[in-house]
């Protein structure tokens, strides 16, 4: 197997590594062509100096992990942050690289969209998990009141009463909302990012939703007090949510990122998440939402210029060449 290309990643690409940051490699390798005559390409191969794998990684912890090509290209059309982090690292971080590779940066534009889902996605979900906006709060207590108000006048003449059978009642909100069936036919009815099937009873349903209003209540204390705060899962968030930002407004993404400090001070704890890093993380989100309406980018992924391109390279590399 060829390596395409070994980078140097996490923290240390990023430009929020501390004294305690282990090591983190990226890379991307092509396959053999026995692997690839027999359907055995692997999606990926690790490699960790960590002996203890319970254990917290140590600044002397070496971690590498490498993409096969096929599923590097797929983790890139999907939007994925790791693979499109690595479309952008600069010269100085990479280790090693095989021509492959400068062809690959020379058309990353084409993975770009407005639809940057798994950007976006997950920089939403943190946000979801650990801001504690009030808008949530309002939908939640929304949802609870109609199945409480439902229960009392309705419960006698349905005692065993259904999503389904009141879908058209459920409420809508900022956070609440109705899906269309899924391939097996069932609806669901999102509250606050959790989603309960139409067939499930309205028992069910208050029960789910009132723990969504308890854990959000408990978080809005914790918060008060920045207690009960994944840090690191928060920076994350808006390290996703300032890529994405760039990708939109310049067309590229340019590390170390120039907000590392701010995120280095949200990895640290260092901020009031309050009065401070839960409005901003919010505020972010709005406006990536907003520029991704706006933006020129394509709709989709042209696909098979991607698949064209795996086809060429193999052959090229695995079939012509030693």
């Amino acid at each position: 197997m060829k390596t395409i290309v070994k980078v140097i990643f996490g923290s240390h690409l990023y430009g929020i590594n501390t004294e305690t940051s282990d090591k983190d490699f990226k890379g991307v390798f092509l396959p053999s062509k026995d692997q690839i005559l027999l359907g055995k390409i692997p999606k990926s191969l690790t490699k960790s100096t960590k002996i203890d794998k319970t254990s917290k990684n140590t600044q002397f912890d070496i971690d590498l992990e490498m993409y096969s090509l096929h599923y590097f290209i797929n983790l890139a059309c999907e939007g994925e942050t790791i693979a499109l982090d690595m479309l952008h690292v600069p010269d100085d971080k990479v280790i090693e690289k095989h021509p492959i590779w400068d062809e690959i940066v020379l058309n990353r534009q084409k993975f770009y969209t407005k639809n940057l889902k798994a950007f976006v996605g997950y920089a939403r979900r943190q946000a979801s998990k650990y801001g504690i906006k009030g808008s949530r709060l309002n939908d939640i207590k929304k949802v609870l009141d109609f199945f409480s108000n439902y229960m009392f006048t309705e419960y006698e003449y349905d005692p065993h009463p259904i999503l389904k059978n009141i879908w058209s009642q459920l409420p809508d909100g900022e956070h609440i909302f109705k899906h269309p069936p899924d391939k097996n036919g069932i609806r669901m009815y999102e509250v606050c990012s959790k989603k309960i099937p139409e067939t499930s009873t309205i028992i069910y349903a208050i029960n789910i939703v009132r723990n969504i209003y308890d854990n959000y209540n408990e978080r809005a204390k914790q918060a008060s007090n920045n207690e009960g705060i994944d840090w690191k899962a928060v920076s994350h968030a808006f390290r996703a949510a300032y890529e994405v930002k760039q990708i939109l407004t310049e067309g590229t993404i340019t590390f170390p990122l120039k907000e590392s400090q701010t995120l280095l001070l949200i990895k640290q704890g260092k901020l009031d998440y309050n009065t401070i890093v839960a409005p901003e993380l919010e505020h972010l989100m709005d406006e990536i939402e907003k520029l991704s309406k706006e933006s020129s980018l394509p709709e989709k992924i042209d696909r098979n210029f991607w698949n064209n391109f795996i086809f060429y390279t193999l052959e090229k590399y695995c079939f012509y060449k030693d």
